[in-house]
């Protein structure tokens, strides 16, 4: 039974190999001629995965192929273990790993789009052989559910199935522009919030919620009398002098440093937040996620808007 059982194991990967390369190719007859083999034994390929696992992979149809959402998943996976395979190979014959193969990562959308998605792409000019896959969300991402390799988180974790590693730290912090300052005033104390005009930031659940500090009891909720759901829009409000805005320090950075924006009651904001670089525990990372992690942290621990720990 065990011998039978290998046997099948053995067919299943390489009908996987085969179902990689049918959407990698674009169509059943693009997978076989990059393959080598015949195209009816790339469609029994990937019938045969398909009636192995009980599920459809691929819709197909005389001129499109596309994944199906389970396809979407298991292409996920089957990179996963093609690229595990290959390195596990390299370094069983001592050859030097290269970083190569599909990369998923996920961030914040802002702190996405101006500190991962450079890095990133400074990475595959050093690494050509790696595909990276770039998924930027306002929401915590479940790394192995989703297929994701690599994912930059602003919070304190909890979660001991993640490995972290610290590339910085952030504030939350209240900023206004110098024009709203000059006509409103400065708010000194959170005690001061009520009196001034502010800019809310919509979060999963809506609906008004009181500015917290560091300070005990320093509570307040301005009057806020425009709402929007991403923080960039919040931040062209602020600009504006549309009221105070509360973000998180990064996300203003280059606007406060170049005066276009001022941080107000710096002496009650809350303690910094970590941001981490995390990857699934319990296994040897890759060599393009440790590659990859490494490359990064250099590279965000000594940028100036992550200096806030």
């Amino acid at each position: 039974m065990q011998s039978v059982f290998s046997i099948l194991e053995i067919i299943m990967f390489e009908q996987m190999k085969v179902f990689v390369a049918v959407v990698d190719a674009g169509g059943l007859a693009a997978a076989a001629r990059l393959l080598g083999i015949s195209a009816a034994s790339v469609t029994r390929a990937v019938t045969g995965l398909e009636a192995h696992l009980g599920v459809r992979l691929l819709h197909r149809s005389a001129r499109h192929l596309r994944l199906t959402d389970v396809g979407e998943r298991f292409l996920c996976d089957a990179r996963r273990i093609l690229d595990e395979w290959r390195e596990a190979e390299a370094v069983a014959r001592n050859a030097h790993v290269e970083p190569q193969g599909a990369l998923m990562v996920t961030a914040p959308l802002t702190f996405g789009r101006l500190h991962v998605a450079p890095v990133l792409q400074e990475f595959l000019a050093v690494y050509p052989k790696v595909q990276a896959h770039l998924v930027l969300a306002d929401r915590v991402m479940p790394l192995v559910d989703e297929g994701f390799d690599v994912a930059l988180r602003i919070a304190t974790l909890s979660d001991s199935s993640l490995t972290a590693v610290r590339v910085g730290a952030v504030r939350t912090v209240v900023v206004a522009s110098p024009n709203y300052l000059a006509a409103r005033g400065e708010p000194l104390t959170p005690l001061d919030l009520p009196q001034h005009r502010a800019i809310g930031l919509i979060h999963l659940g809506g609906g008004p919620r009181h500015w917290f500090f560091a300070s005990s009891g320093a509570d307040a909720l301005p009057q806020l009398s425009f709402w929007v759901n991403t923080a960039d829009v919040a931040i062209d409000a602020a600009l504006a002098g549309r009221g105070l805005a509360r973000l998180l320090s990064y996300q203003v950075h280059a606007h406060v440093e170049a005066g276009r924006l001022k941080r107000v009651l710096r002496a009650h904001e809350p303690p910094p937040i970590p941001v981490q670089l995390v990857y699934p525990a319990g296994r040897k990372a890759s060599a393009k996620v440790r590659a990859f992690v490494d490359f990064a942290a250099r590279r965000l621990r000594t940028h100036p808007a992550l200096g806030e720990g």
